[in-house]
């Protein structure tokens, strides 16, 4: 199986020679690399230049409408029966794409499948592992788990169907992607380590105000699409209300709280998921805890050894 991995790109000179070099380096071929960069003003262009004479490997500079633009050429250009988006500074695995194809063909009916991440910095050094259960969608919808892009791959032929990145939803699109192929087509989760997430200052996913407003019209939209049974939509509301929670600012508390209580009485049933943050449904909790930890160095005591 051809693998086609797409990679849009803007000013991230200093990640995506390692993102490259961990497709390039992985066990499975045939593959084709399709890199479009939105004319970059970093030293992503002299990145991609020392790639020429590559034959698995296109790449073009030029202004475009931004990531959601870079990735629909992408996903035209594509000639793979099995695609995948990858962020320019996020990386596979060893085996990550063989993986992918073992899984598409023992299990042909799934339309996407992805693997855990590992948690990296802009250094590289690694600060985390992200586990989850198997995919779920009314957990994916209502905010309890997510597909991580770095490790998601997905048929050729569904993407023709779906059709392609909305720009109207620009800072969610990954997701709003990811939402409308589960909603007509099976999703599986491999149960191995399959990529790496990098965290850093650039990253599109700090605008948080932009990301709850796209995520919130992704469900909306989909919500009108679809003829969903009522528990998914009672997850679809509270899924709202959760990323307005996570992305509130820490020092809203007051809000904050407020956006989990709207997310509880959405949908009451989720307060025994081990996903549902209970803690600070407790009003005040959050100032209180600081006050106490400042009185608690003030005092002397020492934090009690594990």
């Amino acid at each position: 199986m051809l693998v086609s991995v797409i990679i849009p790109s803007y000013n991230q000179g200093r990640y995506i020679k390692s993102t490259i070099d961990s497709i390039l380096l992985q066990d499975h071929r045939p593959i084709e690399i399709i890199i479009y960069d939105g004319a970059s003003n970093d030293e992503t262009i002299a990145v991609l230049r020392s790639y020429n004479g590559t034959p698995e490997l296109f790449w073009c500079s030029e202004p475009d409408k931004g990531v959601a633009d870079a990735v629909n050429k992408g996903l035209q250009r594509a000639h793979g029966e099995i695609l995948a988006i990858q962020s320019s500074d996020d990386i596979y695995l060893p085996g990550a794409i063989s993986a992918a194809v073992e899984e598409f063909r023992q299990y042909p009916e799934n339309a996407l499948v992805y693997g855990e991440v590992e948690l990296i910095d802009q250094d590289g050094n690694l600060i985390g592992r992200d586990i989850q259960g198997a995919f779920d969608f009314n957990k994916y919808i209502g905010r309890f788990s997510y597909i991580p892009q770095a490790t998601a791959f997905f048929r050729s032929d569904v993407a023709r169907q779906v059709g392609g990145w909305r720009s109207e939803v620009s800072f969610a699109a990954d997701a709003d992607y990811w939402l409308r192929i589960a909603s007509l087509y099976p999703v599986k989760k491999i149960d191995r380590l399959m990529g790496r997430y990098r965290y850093h200052p650039e990253q599109r996913d700090k605008q948080s105000e932009k990301i709850v407003r796209d995520w919130e019209k992704t469900v909306r939209d989909l919500l009108a699409a679809h003829n969903f049974s009522p528990n998914t939509k009672r997850f679809a509301q509270m899924g709202i209300f959760l990323a307005k929670y996570r992305y509130a600012p820490q020092a809203e508390w007051f809000k904050r709280t407020c956006y989990l209580y709207a997310a509880l009485l959405s949908n009451p049933q989720a307060v025994k998921d081990r996903h549902f943050p209970k803690r600070e449904l407790l009003l005040g909790r959050e100032p209180v805890w600081k006050i106490l930890s400042r009185l608690k160095r003030i005092l002397g005591f020492k934090p009690r050894s594990r």
